[in-house]
C-alpha cells in the first residue's frame, strides 16, 4: 500500500467532513469550507474521529490516486483549521509592493506598475520596513490556490542568478553564478 495513502486522516474537533454519494468530499471548519471531488474508484470512509482513503486494487493508476486524494483531503483539513501562509520578498533597488484590498500594486523595475488582482479566497498584506526588502504575505485556507497565485506573482520577476534580484520566497536559497572574470594581459 501507499505509505501516504494508508495513513488515516485525523479529524480535529470543530471540523465536519461530509462524503456525498457522487464522491464529493466537503470539509467544514472554523476558517471556512472546501470541496474536492474524488475519483469514483477511490473509496473514502469515515470512522470514529478519522477518515480512511482506500483503493480497489494495486494497479499503477490506483496507487497514484490513493496517495494523491489522501494528501488533498488532509490539506483541506489543515486549511480549514490552521490555514496556510506564504511570504515572498522583493529583492532589488526600487522594487516595491503595496496593496489596496485584494489588489496588489507592484513596482519591479519595468517602465510601468503591475496591478495584480487576487482571488477573494486569498488575504494579502504587504510590509516595507526600512533596511529590509519589501515582503508580500499571502494567507488562505486553500493550499493549491495559494501556491498557484504565489507562483504567478513570482513569475512576474523571477530571481536572476547573478545578483539575485527578483521575487523570491522568504528563506529560499538561490543558486548563484560567478560573474565575468577580468581578462589577463
Amino acid at each position: 500500500m501507499s505509505r501516504i495513502g494508508k495513513a488515516p486522516i485525523v479529524i480535529p474537533a470543530g471540523v465536519t467532513i461530509i462524503v456525498s454519494s457522487d464522491n464529493l468530499v466537503t470539509v467544514k471548519g472554523p476558517k471556512g469550507q472546501l470541496q474536492q471531488s474524488v475519483d469514483s474508484e477511490i473509496l473514502v470512509s469515515q470512522e470514529e474521529g478519522s477518515l480512511l482513503v482506500t483503493r480497489p486494487s494495486d494497479q499503477k493508476r490506483h496507487k497514484a490516486l490513493h496517495g494523491l486524494y489522501r494528501s488533498l483531503i488532509n490539506n483541506m483539513v489543515v486549511g480549514v483549521t490552521e490555514g496556510y501562509k506564504l511570504e515572498q520578498e522583493l529583492v532589488g533597488v526600487g522594487y516595491r509592493a503595496t496593496n489596496q484590498g485584494n489588489t496588489l500594486d507592484l513596482v519591479l523595475g519595468y517602465s510601468h506598475h503591475i496591478i495584480f488582482a487576487l482571488p477573494e479566497e486569498i488575504k494579502v498584506t504587504t510590509t516595507a520596513e526600512k533596511g529590509k526588502n519589501p515582503t508580500i504575505i499571502l494567507e488562505s485556507i486553500d493550499k493549491q490556490l495559494l501556491g498557484q497565485v504565489a507562483a504567478k506573482i513570482r513569475s512576474l520577476r523571477t530571481p536572476e542568478p547573478y545578483k539575485g534580484k527578483g521575487i523570491k520566497f522568504v528563506g529560499e536559497q538561490l543558486r548563484r553564478k560567478a560573474g565575468k572574470s577580468a581578462s589577463k594581459k
